[in-house]
């Protein structure tokens, strides 16, 4: 007798149970045809599931989804999801559209949308309802997507929900504690900041150096100022470090050296408007040409450089590697000839420092745009001055010291106009009280700067602090953070940011810069003092928290160094309170401006040559490398510029 319909596919159904697949498979050949539901055909995906057949198992899983079931979602779901597994694109994204339409909160169809989007380079899918959808799911599948999507930007607070999710999904990886680490630094979450913190500061109180492992090096000076710690940060996207033979080697290549120093200079920030060449344009236009021959090795993209022709060709001849890979760029400087390799970047973003472990040159040379050692990068030099690089740095660095006599840091003053009077009412300042400003980058507004902040708007509550911050969630944090240390709410007002001539021309509105801690300001003090802002700093312990130092002493102000936490509240105290003072200090920016050696890039490329000739010179005669001081040339009797 003939079985009925469902006896057969209850036989079936043990079948599968059994593992007896191949009997399933000719059992429900014979079901199909009669099936009133969507079981068999269910059954069916989930047999050429475990038979490996991916992609007609979707097929299978969608079949029974149209079958009517009472929750046909599931099913088409599942099957968008194995198409998407068996590479079947098409197919996956068209049925989780459909999906998304009719589940619009559910994750999984915009997983599967996002997934396509990314397989077939389409990024019109990866539309921010997905990305949303993303963050907001606790899949971690889903949030390992997320990261894929919008991890690397650092402009999406979004990062925060998704890391945070992760860190309690995966509290043992140091690479995503370290990454939320630099995400609440960009939005000043405080609150997991001051955790997390206080927990890796434990560890390494213990002797437990691990997690920095997982730690970039630049985020790694955003909070320490250690420079023994910062030598273990080491999580530096494609370098692999030097082998220690490598600088020997390097040198011992034959080389022709010619009647002029062959210099190449290796960045990504050659254009106009980036803060870098408001610091060396002015020394790339000065270079002696009958001396030095020129060349910059850019890999700036395209869409920064716009129409900077005219600017760009004061500064050398300009070689693009941006489309070589790291083999053909190293090539092409082994051309050219080069004496001597600078790189700007160091471990910063958008570096190709590893192109200096390839032997490019007999001279490498680390300069400007990382403060610190290069870690891992084959450098003979690292240029500094006395402040930035004491005797006591030597340890922690494997690069010998170039120290200039006056500042590591050079400025073209060629380029900008000195901003005039600013009036405070444009600005929303009050015009009867003490003004502070802070407008470093918001990421440096370390918990222990920030609170030395507050220290001092508590001491003096007739004064307040006009500081940089973007973006709601980072102004909430950081105005919590203020008031949770005892600052009165309208002791503090937030400065938007803007571009630069507009940013410059507000500086001279407040009365007295603070300077960001442990990482101080570079640039941006720079700029403070060429609008005319006096800044006060406190002494430092390693290279990125010693540099406002340095630039003070350039402009003959170094009674606003103040030796240590308590001696800075102190100082800005004792300005508050004595407006005269804070004028003589504006005068005195005034009469150095333009005499002093900080905004002197002449007489700073003159010093630089120097150098360069003298680790030339070494290498002609097969010295290794070895720490020296550029003897500094007599001070200026006159401006090199009038106005």
């Amino acid at each position: 007798m003939r079985l009925s319909f469902d006896d057969r596919l209850a036989e079936a159904e043990a079948m599968f149970s059994a593992e007896r697949y191949s009997e399933v498979l000719t059992l429900l050949a014979g079901l199909m045809p009669e099936a009133t539901n969507h079981r068999p055909a269910e059954l069916l995906g989930e047999t050429l599931l475990k038979l490996g057949m991916v992609g007609e198992a979707a097929e299978a899983f969608e079949h029974a989804g149209l079958k009517g079931p009472p929750q046909p979602y599931p099913l088409l779901l599942k099957a968008a999801r194995l198409y998407l597994d068996a590479g079947r694109l098409d197919k996956a994204l068209a049925l989780a559209v459909q999906l998304n339409r009719h589940q619009p909160a559910d994750p999984a169809p915009a997983f599967i949308i996002a997934s396509v989007g990314l397989k077939a380079g389409q990024p019109g899918l990866l539309v921010d309802q997905i990305k949303n959808l993303l963050v907001d799911s606790d899949d971690p599948e889903h949030l390992k997507l997320a990261v894929q999507l919008i991890g690397d930007d650092l402009r999406d607070a979004r990062n925060l929900t998704l890391f945070a999710k992760l860190r309690r999904l995966y509290p043992d990886d140091p690479f995503i504690r370290t990454t939320l680490m630099g995400f609440t630094r960009e939005f000043c979450d405080y609150p997991i900041l001051l955790g997390e913190e206080q927990a890796l500061r434990a560890e390494i109180a213990r002797g437990d150096t691990r997690a920095l492992a997982a730690e970039t090096p630049h985020y790694n000076l955003m909070w320490c100022g250690d420079e023994a710690l910062n030598r273990l940060a080491a999580n530096i996207t494609g370098l692999v470090p030097f082998a220690a033979d490598a600088p020997a080697r390097r040198r011992a290549r034959p080389h022709r050296f010619g009647d002029r120093i062959r210099v190449g200079y290796l960045s990504n920030d050659f254009w106009v408007d980036h803060a870098t060449m408001r610091l060396l344009g002015g020394v790339l236009k000065a270079h002696d040409r009958d001396r030095f021959d020129i060349t910059l090795y850019c890999h700036t993209p395209e869409r920064f450089i716009g129409g900077d022709a005219a600017a760009r060709a004061e500064w050398g001849r300009i070689t693009r590697i941006e489309g070589m890979g790291d083999d053909e760029a190293a090539a092409a400087m082994q051309r050219d000839g080069i004496d001597i390799l600078v790189d700007l970047k160091g471990h910063t973003a958008g570096s190709r420092s590893r192109l200096l472990n390839a032997p490019v040159a007999p001279v490498h040379v680390a300069w400007l745009g990382f403060p610190g050692s290069s870690v891992g990068v084959d450098c003979d030099y690292v240029i500094g001055d006395r402040f930035v690089l004491p005797d006591s740095a030597r340890p922690h660095y494997h690069e010998k010291f170039c120290r200039m006599p006056d500042s590591y840091q050079p400025n073209d003053p060629w380029t900008r106009t000195v901003p005039g009077p600013a009036a405070r009412r444009a600005f929303g300042l009050p015009t009867d009280r003490f003004v502070f400003s802070a407008f470093n980058s918001q990421r440096k507004n370390a918990p222990e700067g920030i609170g030395l902040w507050a220290r001092v708007l508590v001491a003096n509550p007739e004064a307040v602090l006009w500081l940089m911050v973007d973006g709601t969630h980072a102004r909430n944090a950081t105005a919590d953070f203020l008031r949770r240390a005892g600052v009165r709410s309208d002791q503090f007002i937030f400065a938007p940011k803007m571009p630069y001539t507009s940013h410059i021309a507000r500086v001279p509105a407040a009365d007295l810069g603070l300077d960001s801690f442990p990482y101080n300001g570079h640039t941006t003090t720079s700029d403070m003092l060429w609008a005319g802002l006096p800044v006060a700093t406190r002494k430092g312990t390693n290279f990125a928290s010693r540099v406002s130092e340095s630039l003070l002493n350039a402009i003959g102000l170094p009674e606003l160094v103040a030796e240590d936490a308590d001696a800075f509240v102190a100082l800005c105290s004792a300005l508050v309170s004595d407006r005269e003072r804070v004028a003589r200090l504006r005068q005195t920016i005034a009469d150095n401006r333009f005499i002093a050696p900080l905004f002197d890039a002449e007489r700073f490329c003159r010093h630089l040559e120097w150098g360069y000739g003298h680790m030339v010179e070494r290498a002609k005669s097969r010295l290794p490398p070895e720490h020296f001081d550029v003897p500094a040339l007599a001070p200026r009797t006159s401006p090199f510029r009038t106005s």
